[in-house]
């Protein structure tokens, strides 16, 4: 589904949505659910990509409904994985996440991925721009593409609104409050969460 000009949802994905970003380069933001690899496949095909046109996958942050498919996906496509550094650990599982988190990774099982690129400040990969935006876990980041924001779990939509990660899924409560502030001086006119449909920024972030 063709949310702005060049920004596609992965429909297959629902429960935790992955984007296809046809900028520069194909780039597709997290990867979903484990299992769902070749769902996703299905859905690039429906839009006339082939998994190797895929040059980059952009990971938010170390979650399993966000990692589910990187090793998968990166085998086949051959793209650059790339993941924040301070949720690096956990990708990897050299060290076990925090709280309840702890207890989906042990259920919900993904492939371990090796992620290739670390983002570094301010940096721009095919022409989405990489936001700092920590407290849904350490090294949580958002991504600007044109008039979009990928907010991965910053923040989730219901109803057409949006609201803060929940607080008992999040490391940090008050970095997730510092991070939301931080998007507020940034344009866009489209909020794209993992979570929740995509909606208009029109006084969306009024919370």
């Amino acid at each position: 589904m063709e949310i702005t000009k060049n920004v596609h949802l992965l429909t297959s994905t629902k429960g935790s949505f992955v984007y296809l970003v046809l900028g520069e380069e194909p780039v597709l933001i997290d990867t979903g659910m484990p299992g769902r690899a070749g769902r996703i496949v299905k859905d690039l095909g429906d839009i006339g990509i082939d998994p190797k046109d895929i040059r980059h996958i952009l990971l938010t942050h170390h979650d399993v409904d966000h990692i589910g498919n990187a090793r998968a996906l990166k085998e086949w496509s051959g793209a650059t994985l790339w993941a924040p550094l301070q949720d690096l650990s956990y990708i990897h599982r050299e060290q076990p996440r925090h709280g309840i988190k702890r207890v989906i990774a042990a259920v919900i099982k993904a492939q371990t991925p090796s992620v290739d690129a670390i983002y570094q400040p301010g940096q721009t990969i095919a022409g989405i721009e990489m936001i700092e935006t920590p407290g849904h876990t350490p090294g949580h980041v958002s991504f600007r593409f044109r008039d979009t924001l990928f907010a991965g779990d910053l923040v989730v939509s219901k109803k057409g609104r949006l609201a803060p990660s929940p607080r008992f899924l999040s490391w940090n409560t008050q970095e997730v409050s510092r991070s939301i502030q931080k998007l507020k001086s940034v344009q866009f006119d489209w909020v794209c969460p993992a979570h929740g449909a995509p909606v208009k920024r029109t006084g969306l972030f009024d919370f």
